[in-house]
């Protein structure tokens, strides 16, 4: 598992990882010379404007690196290799959406939090103090923060489960059959009406809206650790079935 994990980083990394170096590099020579006080208005504005740009950037080879590593798993050449490792599916399946998770978490974390430090450090010119204390940021509570947004990562990593599910079943049961670019696309859809009914369970902790058939809520703090439980357990299930199919004939 370590050693497909390794694989699979690579594989992922191959695209994604000079721009992150350049990204990274940018930002801290910004994010030090701002909180210095070295660089004057035009240049923070510069900054915090490339910076918001580098996110966008940033979550573009982040799709290309993610699709790299998909690849090794549906797609010659790099499928045989998958499909003849002597290794169970369900190892091969976490490593690889493991070192999607990794990268794609710590590169977005990276640039999002720069732009955020740039962007606080130019507003601290207009506000002509600590933006931070007065924004309310270092005084709220980091533990209800977290649990607001801790459906962030669960939702993400359905996201991908939801992708690859439906590609693995594009792939083999689907394969044969006439129709299967359309079978795979009401499965999609399919799969969205599950994860907007899931909604429904964590009702009684917030406002739940409709539109037509789907459903969204709003939940504070408790309900957000509990709707990232559902996201959480619903990506498992999904990991579990993707591994089955994935223990079947791919056709590649």
């Amino acid at each position: 598992m370590k050693a497909h994990f390794k694989y699979a980083f690579r594989a992922g990394l191959y695209l994604r990882g000079p721009v992150f170096a350049v990204i990274f590099v940018m930002n801290l020579v910004f994010v030090v010379l701002g909180s210095l006080g070295l660089l004057p208005l035009a240049a923070q504005i510069t900054a915090v404007s490339l910076s918001g740009t580098a996110i966008a950037v940033m979550a573009a080879f982040n799709i290309v690196g993610d699709v790299s590593i998909g690849r090794r798993m549906f797609s010659a050449p790099g499928a045989y290799l998958y499909a003849l490792t002597p290794a169970p599916r369900r190892q091969m399946l976490i490593s690889s959406v493991t070192a999607m998770v990794v990268m794609d978490v710590v590169t977005m974390a990276v640039s999002i939090v720069s732009v955020v430090i740039l962007s606080l450090n130019l507003a601290s010119v207009y506000v002509g103090g600590d933006v931070f204390e007065t924004f309310g940021i270092l005084t709220s509570s980091p533990f209800y923060g977290l649990l607001e947004i801790s459906p962030a990562l669960p939702g993400y990593l359905l996201l991908l489960m939801m992708i690859l599910f439906c590609e693995a079943m594009k792939k083999s049961v689907f394969y044969s059959k006439p129709a299967g670019g359309l079978l795979t696309g009401l499965l999609v859809v399919a799969l969205i009406y599950v994860v907007s009914l899931s909604a429904l369970l964590v009702a009684p902790f917030g406002t739940l809206t409709r539109f037509a058939v789907f459903f969204t809520v709003s939940v504070g703090p408790l309900g957000a650790g509990m709707y990232a439980l559902v996201l959480l357990i619903q990506a498992a299930v999904l990991c579990v079935l993707t591994a089955k199919l994935l223990e079947r004939k791919i056709n590649i």
